[in-house]
């Protein structure tokens, strides 16, 4: 029993640490692809989302976090700044006004970046270390939770409203419209838990195994998106990424909830 119990350990602490990796390096994809993103847009002399000087700022600081993160320096203070920092510049890429969106990509961009802030909060806590010295805060964890559950039931509400998401889906999905609608219900159940505090790591590893395929098959299909949906390719691509970091952060909590 021993042997088998250190093996499980050891294995969860992998996936701890994996998880871990997928979220701190996030602001690295996320500053290069929104440069890429600044790239893209100037060839059709469209302006980025946030005023350039700003962008710089903004960039800086991102890289700044995700370095001392990276390298495990004061990863909780990091990871509140960085939390911080997507807030601010979310909220003044929403105010500048250069970014016109439908309703439906509005959700599912802001959607994806309250799940990643709830994910540097639940960093923040102390969740995902290794060696913990100090007890984890539950009140960042909690509140990181909540977000998560704000993102599942925006993703359950896309299924619902969005004419895109429900196309994307059912590209896909064996049994049509009935496998569609078990898995709205499925998203519902799960945003619940984090919502409750309920059956967090069982919902965490639910959610850990359905993240996977819709990366690959639903965000991963670009001629969908950028094709015939005529979303940014580049802006497609830091969904891809945000959706990567929103999974490292539920590894984290399925493996050290």
């Amino acid at each position: 029993m021993a042997p088998g119990r250190g093996w499980r350990r050891r294995a969860l602490r992998l996936l701890t640490a994996a998880g871990a990796v997928l979220l701190t390096r996030f602001p690295f994809w996320h500053c290069l692809s929104g440069l890429l993103l600044c790239a893209e847009r100037a060839d059709g002399r469209r302006k980025p989302d946030i005023p350039v000087p700003y962008l710089y700022v903004d960039m800086g600081v991102a890289v700044l976090c995700a370095s001392f993160m990276s390298f495990g320096v004061k990863r909780r203070w990091f990871a509140l700044g960085a939390a911080l920092q997507l807030a601010v510049a979310t909220y003044a890429a929403h105010i500048g006004g250069h970014g016109h969106y439908g309703d439906w990509l509005k959700v599912r961009m802001y959607s994806r970046t309250i799940a990643i802030i709830g994910g540097f909060l639940i960093l923040a806590s102390g969740a995902g270390e290794l060696y913990r010295q100090r007890p984890r805060s539950r009140s960042l964890q909690s509140t990181g939770q909540v977000f998560l559950g704000i993102y599942l039931i925006c993703q359950a509400y896309s299924l619902q409203h969005s004419k895109e998401d429900r196309l994307a889906y059912l590209n896909h999905l064996l049994g049509g419209e009935l496998a569609l609608q078990l898995l709205f219900i499925l998203y519902g159940l799960l945003a619940l838990a984090f919502l409750s505090g309920c059956y967090v790591r069982v919902a965490a590893q639910v959610l850990a195994v359905l993240l996977p395929p819709a990366i690959l098959l639903i965000d991963g299909n670009l001629g969908y998106w950028h094709h015939s949906r005529h979303v940014e390719f580049w802006n497609q691509m830091k969904l891809i990424g945000q959706n990567v970091g929103i999974f490292g952060a539920v590894v984290i909590l399925a493996t050290d909830g």
